[in-house]
């Protein structure tokens, strides 16, 4: 009788556990949160080079966001045709040269060129990868997105620190070289062991399923993502200033705000992907939004500054999980290429932490920001009323990619 030996990657295989494409995933997630943080420190020498203002300093920041949610789009159309995998390498390609190309612009026209390219890039990988994730999901039969989303978390602290630390001792040229030495080590690493997704077969004929579609269900989930990413943005932007004019906060406190919503939301997406495959996306998404809404509210209504921190260190809690719930959803869609979905789920999203912010300082002008923090809860309502397409997340409806009527 002959006796069968399995090696370590048969037994992989067969129970779902896949570490190389996993750890591919986590690199590009890596890479893309590192190439955003590695932007931050060099802000303030950019605007010094090209001796901009701060009005027109937010105009070219505002250009990174354009060229982001230009491009966001353009990559779902390609994942159709090309899939995830293919076009997350061709993205990351493209963006490996932004930070040096960012250092030795010396005027304006060429500086918003560059920004809009790395926005552009950043966010047509963002789709890209988060459309593998998914591929990589199905593959696995478990949850892996939230934990992508705590890696590019872990890149951008990164990126920053690494940053702060190079332009502040070795200069702007040093810290350009060393960071694009490092994304291209990372990009190596992760090259051969991409988990290759296929295009969606709706797609390879030239079908319609292609193209942005009519019918609600993405839309609805697109909603659903700009809702969770709106409350984030808002606590970034606010939270601090929010402390100091509205509860007297000195400066050394303010910060601490925004800090404990980092810090619990970074722990939450590590620990994201084992509560949703013991609850289920559906319960987990419920959970979770029903801790942002009473983390929001308490923070809103708190009489001090640490009830204030608590309130969004609750609020980062919820929110944590929120968001790769959602882009799991969109990767999902019946009848449906993943890239779409997810392109039209990213574009929505990073809008509302693009643009919702300088809405809210408009109107805290004439309310303050106890009375905006406190009405935010209501586009969490929304997300919690729409919880149930959740399911989707889980893998509970149709084969994405097989046609079926909304």
């Amino acid at each position: 009788m002959e006796m069968r030996v399995d090696t370590p990657r048969a037994v992989a295989g067969r129970s779902g556990y896949l570490p190389r494409e996993r750890l591919a995933i986590w690199l590009l997630f890596l890479m893309n949160g590192f190439m955003v943080g590695s932007w931050a420190p060099k802000i303030p020498e950019f605007a010094e080079r090209l001796n901009l203002s701060k009005g027109e300093l937010g105009l070219m920041i505002l250009v990174f966001g354009i060229g982001s949610l230009v491009m966001m789009p353009v990559a779902g159309m390609q994942i159709a045709r090309l899939g995830g995998a293919r076009v997350s390498k061709i993205t990351a390609v493209l963006l490996l040269p932004s930070i040096l190309a960012l250092t030795f612009t010396q005027n304006i026209p060429a500086a918003a060129i560059a920004l809009f390219l790395f926005g552009g890039f950043v966010g047509g990988m963002d789709v890209a990868m988060n459309a593998n994730a998914v591929a990589v999901e199905q593959k696995m039969r478990r949850a892996i997105m939230s934990s992508c989303h705590a890696f590019w978390s872990l890149g951008g602290l990164i990126g920053a620190g690494v940053g702060g630390y190079l332009i502040g001792h070795f200069g702007t040229v040093v810290h350009a070289v060393v960071a694009t030495v490092i994304v291209v080590v990372m990009l190596a690493v992760a090259w051969p062991i991409v988990h290759v997704d296929r295009p969606a077969k709706s797609s390879v004929d030239g079908s319609s399923r292609a193209r942005l579609p009519l019918q609600p269900l993405p839309w609805l989930v697109g909603l659903m993502a700009l809702f969770s990413m709106v409350p984030e943005g808002a606590v970034l932007d606010w939270s601090a200033l929010y402390l100091m004019q509205d509860l007297g906060a000195p400066v050394s406190i303010a910060g601490l705000g925004f800090a404990a919503f980092s810090l619990t939301m970074a722990i939450m997406r590590f620990a994201g992907d084992l509560v949703r495959e013991r609850l289920g996306a559906v319960l987990t998404l419920r959970l979770c939004t029903v801790t942002a809404i009473v983390g929001m509210l308490a923070a809103s209504f708190a009489p001090d500054p640490i009830m204030v921190i608590i309130g969004f260190a609750l609020c980062g809690i919820g929110i944590s999980n929120m968001v790769p719930i959602a882009f799991s959803i969109a990767g999902n869609l019946p009848g449906m290429a993943p890239g779409v979905g997810l392109s039209i789920a990213t574009t929505l999203g990073y809008s509302g932490i693009l643009f919702a912010p300088s809405s809210i300082g408009f109107i805290a002008e004439y309310t303050g920001f106890s009375a905006v923090f406190a009405a935010l809860p209501l586009l969490l309502l929304v997300v919690l009323a729409l919880s149930g397409l959740a399911r989707y997340a889980d893998g509970h409806g149709e084969e994405p990619g097989v046609p079926h009527d909304l």
